[in-house]
Parts: C-alpha cells; structure tokens; sequence
C-alpha cells in the first residue's frame, strides 16, 4: 500500500428502508374519496326520484272498491303527472285527485263531466247535455237520481265506476283541475295484472 493514500469502503449493496406510518395519509384520502362518492352517485339518484316524484309520475295504491271492476282494492298504480300540463282532463279519463275535506286518503275516479256540461242521472242512466253516456266498462247500471249539475269553468264532474259503493261528485260536487294529482297511467301489481290502464 502506497503511503498517504486511504482506503475506500466499497458502498452497500443494499439501503435499509425505515417503515412508514400510512396511517396519517391515507386516512384523510379515504375519507374524501368516500365522502366525494356519495356525493357524486347518490345525491343525483335522489334528485331524480325526487324530480319523478314531485313532476314525472308517482305511486299511488287503490283504496276501496269505488272503481271496481276495473281497478280493485290494494293494486298498485303509477299515475303520470305530464298529460294534463298540455291539455285538459278528458271524457273518462281516470284520475286521482286530492281528497275531498271529509277524507285524508287521495281518490281515484273517472273524469265524467267537462266544463260546460249538464250533468244528470235518471232512469238509471247518466246524461251528458241531455244525451245517455255510453260507458261500456261499466258492469252494472247507475241507479238513483241526480238533477242536472253545470260543470264550471275549470272544473270537473267525477264517479267512480262501482256506482253503488262510490264517494264522488254525487257527494262533494265538482272536483278543480287543480285537485288532480296525475292521471292513472300503469298498473304494475299484482303482476298478473300488469298493464297500462285504458281510457276510452
């Protein structure tokens, strides 16, 4: 060995690596991704119901048997709340209105009477401007009376097609459009009944 020269370590092969706490770091992270998730998947899914709830359509149940026998005691309806924002309820349409003030439950009946019409009920038989109404889903025939009613501007007349077993017009008059909730559009339960619902 040569004089005043020093030796040189030869350098590791290897660097020992201090463990780290993650802990610290990644919890905040896992937090916001969390938090950001929801805000970004459930919070839309919730407008849109809300949205479809309160503009599109809704659920609604069948309570009682004034409509039988065509719409029957606890099916399962969707009623569409679109038709009536570009025109007025029609001829047997069947709609669901808010109740009247002696009741707390929403009822579903059929549109009979528009504004203008004279109303009346005799000889079993309801009449609309003086001529007999078709009805043909109607499996039993209107008994009692009811004298001729005008429906008013912005109005309309209803019965339910049990006529027999029905609170309707014939007991709080006329019903506003603004009463009405949707138009029944789906039934969707029982499943063996599954189906849009006809208006002729």
């Amino acid at each position: 060995m040569q004089r005043g020269r020093v030796a040189r370590r030869a350098p590791p092969l290897y660097r020992r690596i201090e463990p780290v706490d993650m802990t610290e770091h990644t919890e905040p992270v896992r937090t916001k991704s969390w938090f950001r998730e929801l805000i970004e998947s459930v919070l839309p899914a919730l407008v849109i119901v809300l949205v479809v709830n309160l503009f599109l359509a809704q659920a609604t149940r069948v309570e009682g048997q004034s409509m039988e026998p065509n719409l029957h005691n606890n099916e399962r309806l969707i009623i569409e709340k679109i038709s009536y924002r570009f025109h007025p309820p029609e001829r047997g349409d069947i709609v669901v209105i808010r109740p009247p003030r002696h009741t707390s439950v929403p009822l579903i009946k059929r549109v009979i009477g528009l504004p203008g019409d004279m109303i009346e009920i005799k000889l079993n038989q309801v009449y609309v401007n003086g001529e007999p109404l078709e009805e043909e889903y109607l499996e039993q025939p209107t008994l009692g009376t009811m004298p001729a009613r005008l429906v008013p501007e912005g109005h309309m007349l209803v019965l339910g097609d049990n006529r027999g077993a029905s609170n309707d017009s014939r007991s709080f008059g006329m019903v506003p459009y603004e009463d009405i909730i949707g138009r029944a559009w789906l039934r969707y339960w029982p499943p063996d009944r599954f189906g849009v619902i006809e208006h002729p």
